[in-house]
């Protein structure tokens, strides 16, 4: 199975491929980076919309390219306010090539009131770098997730979830269709 990844992200990649790799055998898989046409921090339904143009960048690039394909995929993660509360989540979009559609997200953690509107104006690793670091540079790869649950869960743990939770259609057919 071919599968394409609009990432060159290599923690993405790997959050595709364990998810995939549960239930599919035989894949190769390939990061190809496009846009998402949405804010560098996507808020609200831009979190979707964003993984979903990056799937349609995708196809597009393909087409342009001869380049063919099972399944094309995308993550986005973001801000969104849910019951009144501002969380971040990993939003997964899988497409194939009769334009049907998944998406899933993953667990979602919450934001402290005081830092939304920053994580808004800059993005989310701006803001949990000037809290956990004093010279304010990248040095978690595995995300603010991995920072605020000390270790336990990684970026690519939550993309991997939002791909299996995205893969809930493709894997039961028409049962959940």
């Amino acid at each position: 199975m071919k599968v394409l990844v609009a990432t060159k992200n290599q923690g993405k990649i790997e959050g595709a491929r364990r998810a995939l790799s549960r239930y599919f055998e035989n894949i190769e898989i390939e990061g190809i980076p496009v846009e998402s046409n949405v804010s560098e921090e996507p808020v609200n339904e831009e979190i979707y919309i964003g993984a979903k143009n990056r799937v349609r960048n995708l196809k597009e690039y393909c087409m342009k390219n001869n380049i063919k394909a099972d399944l094309y995929l995308s993550s986005e993660s973001g801000i969104y306010n849910s019951l009144g509360r501002w969380m971040v989540t990993n939003l997964a979009v899988i497409e194939d090539n009769n334009d049907f559609e998944s998406y899933g997200t993953s667990a979602s953690f919450p934001v402290p009131e005081r830092l939304v509107q920053d994580i808004i104006n800059t993005d989310l690793s701006q803001v949990m770098n000037s809290i956990f670091y004093e010279d304010n540079e990248r040095h978690n790869k595995g995300g603010a997730i991995q920072n605020l649950t000390h270790d336990q869960i990684s970026r690519i743990d939550l993309t991997e979830t939002a791909y299996i939770m995205a893969l809930t259609q493709y894997i039961n057919g028409d049962v959940w269709r």
